[in-house]
């Protein structure tokens, strides 16, 4: 068993594009954080990597659609992830971001180092363009008619209403997603990593070397993409966020987001090492370190294929040992959609379940998708958290507890008896540890908790209260329950994180490492004095369960919407959040054409407080002389943002018709101008 002293644990990068749910966590924060956490109890030089993934097309089109920058974006959730994590106690030791100053220092040297190697290929070819925007189209930047479901609203990389994967040019009338117009096909020229060249080597080190050792969904679908032969794929986008290609001629282009973001486990090694002590190159670069990627099925094959032919082609790194895929979890019975907002939040779930995270970690672990997508439902939920954790194991501490305070005042009796039960307490920690190194972690919080059921069983088989007569075997018994109690306090950690510190300090006992607990069957000796007996676990109502039931409710209402067209609901805010806005009534005195911009007027708006420079993107919808003289609401304290050289002091609202064309949002009749509305 665990061999291997190094370990290097990465766990899959989250999209800094919106906050956790509990299908990441099931998928890839929970496993990760109990694998690492059993192998630093068993001593083992843990190196526990993640980060926020913040380059890629999701967070470009949610910037665009909320009218901020990329950076926004991804300022605002790094943190929202990152926190929610930690009060999830998942225990990197790194958690970082991809837009790091040193991140960019590590990407772009691994790509002039495969550069000047010769290990990409150079290829023009034809992509989708829009000439208004003077930007190239990225798959999901291009909509258009389905071939299959003509739906007219498909996306240039996948249909959401069949579900069909597409490229581009299957679309029918494409459509750009910035501008409306029909793009054009320009050539363009990207770096290839040439996947085709590796698959010699990717065959002989996972099919031959890892067909007994992989999960079989992992094993499966990299023989799939393998046996259908491997094909050169682009490094490089034609993108303005996302991490610039170093070399002469790539001029506008960006590193793919799935070259840049793996290499990201590499820079925060890098980060964490620099801030401890470490030599970074023995997590990477040393063959007596295991690799292990945990991540969701949705990733195998760039954890699978293309990291590790970039690995490979820079001639310096291991291969991983081992990709522990999850399959996906679905909820009350239907897919999880953070479109649909068909979700459970991680974060909300904290606000709502205060100081229960390890009950979400317990259920999603006993329900933990490991080789098949498996369901998550409140009442489940409810169950496993009242039935378990209060009923079985909570239960069992607190009569240990109460009884050694009655009968002892706290102190820890002498072993006077020899039970069975105690003698048992290492072969559950073996073949807890066993199903951990396997990725098992189901089968490992089941031996988990058959201890707990072994220490009820213990003790209402033993009935140590109705034996008064007999107070030499009473204190065998309660020395036994306090035993089987503390291994309980031990083993939890990788799975019960806050729990296990909850019971170890309520016994007043410190952690031993995992190699203890399977070779010793006493963990509290004789006279050790107990501390104050608290509930571990708290009881989950009818009220607050029913209460997730109609959040979600809720949104399969919303999604019910009466008007198909309608733009889904943006991410809620705060009633504070609203106050802050400012919206009055002004009057447009003037307007002019911005030049060599079609969409652009230069506005001056007297908003009651002043007289104004507003520029507007509505050129398209109305002529000069149809807004001047026009009431129309402005956003008053949007901060002042230059457009085309000209500082903007606001912002016009208007509403979209259902030709596609904007109306003022004006009042019935004229209101004197610097009035709010609100």
């Amino acid at each position: 068993m665990c061999k291997t002293n190094r370990y290097t644990i990465t766990a899959a990068l989250p999209y800094a594009n919106g906050p956790l749910h509990i299908g990441h966590m099931a998928g890839v924060y929970v496993p990760s954080d109990i694998f690492a956490r059993y192998l630093r109890r068993k001593g083992k030089d843990v190196a526990f990597i993640g980060g926020s993934d913040e380059h890629g097309i999701p967070i470009t089109i949610r910037a665009k659609n909320e009218g901020v920058t990329p950076q926004d974006i991804v300022d605002r959730y790094h943190e929202n992830i990152k926190s929610t994590l930690e009060n999830f106690g998942v225990t990197f030791d790194i958690y970082s971001r991809t837009t790091s100053v040193k991140h960019k220092e590590v990407a772009q040297d691994f790509f002039k180092t495969l550069y000047e190697n010769g290990k990409f290929t150079e290829d023009v070819t034809e992509q989708y363009y829009d000439e208004e925007a003077k930007e190239f189209l990225a798959d999901r930047y291009i909509r258009g008619e389905c071939p299959k479901c003509q739906n007219p609203d498909a996306y240039g990389d996948q249909c959401e209403k069949c579900g069909s994967t597409l490229s581009p040019e299957e679309l029918v009338n494409p459509r750009s997603a910035l501008s409306g117009n029909t793009p054009i096909r320009k050539e363009t020229k990207n770096w290839y990593l040439p996947l085709d060249q590796y698959q010699d080597f990717l065959k002989e080190w996972i099919i031959d070397g890892h067909k007994n050792d992989w999960k079989s969904n992992v094993y499966g679908q990299v023989k799939s993409w393998l046996d259908d032969g491997l094909k050169p794929r682009a490094m490089t986008r034609d993108l303005n966020w996302g991490i610039p290609v170093p070399v002469e001629g790539a001029e506008g282009k960006v590193m793919y987001v799935w070259f840049d973001a793996p290499i990201g486990y590499i820079s925060f090694t890098q980060e964490w090492a620099e801030k401890n002590g470490k030599d970074w190159k023995d997590y990477w670069q040393n063959e007596d370190t295991k690799l292990v990627h945990f991540i969701g099925k949705d990733n195998i094959v760039f954890h699978c294929i293309i990291f590790p032919t970039m690995m490979k082609a820079h001639g310096d790194y291991i291969m991983p040992d081992n990709v522990p895929a999850n399959e996906f979890l679905n909820l009350e019975d239907d897919k999880i959609s953070t479109s649909r907002n068909w979700a459970v939040w991680a974060h909300e779930y904290l606000q709502d379940f205060p100081g229960q995270a390890d009950t979400l970690r317990y259920v999603l672990a006993a329900n933990m998708p490991e080789n098949k997508d498996n369901n998550f439902t409140w009442k489940d939920f409810q169950t496993k958290n009242n039935s378990e954790l209060v009923g079985i194991l909570g239960n069992f501490i607190n009569r240990v507890m109460v009884l050694s305070h009655k009968y002892y005042e706290g102190i820890v009796p002498a072993k006077t008896v020899e039970f069975e039960e105690v003698a048992q307490i290492k072969g559950f920690a073996t073949r807890i540890g066993e199903h951990i190194e396997k990725y098992e972690f189901r089968a490992a919080l089941t031996e988990y908790m058959n201890l707990a059921r072994l220490g009820n069983q213990f003790l209402q088989a033993q009935e140590p209260w109705k034996k008064g007569d007999n107070p030499e075997e009473v204190k065998g018994i309660m020395n036994a329950a306090t035993q089987i109690a503390v291994a309980l306090g031990q083993l939890a950690e990788p799975f019960l994180p806050f729990a296990s510190e909850k019971i170890l300090n309520m016994m007043k006992v410190d952690k031993i490492d995992w190699n203890t607990l399977e070779s010793t069957n006493e963990f509290v000796a004789e006279g050790h004095q107990l501390g104050a007996s608290e509930l571990i676990f708290a009881k989950i109502e009818d009220d607050a369960v029913e209460a997730q039931i109609n959040k979600l409710q809720e949104s399969k209402t919303k999604n019910n919407m009466t008007n198909p067209n309608a733009e889904p609901q943006k991410e809620l805010i705060s009633f504070d959040d609203f106050q802050k806005m400012d919206i009055r009534i002004g009057t447009i005195l003037e307007a002019k054409k911005v030049e060599k911009a079609d969409k652009l007027f230069e506005l001056k708006v007297d908003t009651g407080m002043d007289v104004r420079t507003i520029v507007s993107g509505i050129a398209e919808h109305f002529t000069l002389e149809e807004v001047v003289g026009k009431q129309a609401m402005v956003l008053a304290n949007l901060a002042p943002r230059k457009i085309r050289g000209i500082e903007s002091h606001g912002m016009l609202l208007f509403a979209d018709k259902e030709d596609g064309k904007l109306t003022f949002v004006n009042p019935e009749a004229e209101t004197p101008n610097g009035v709010q509305v609100g």
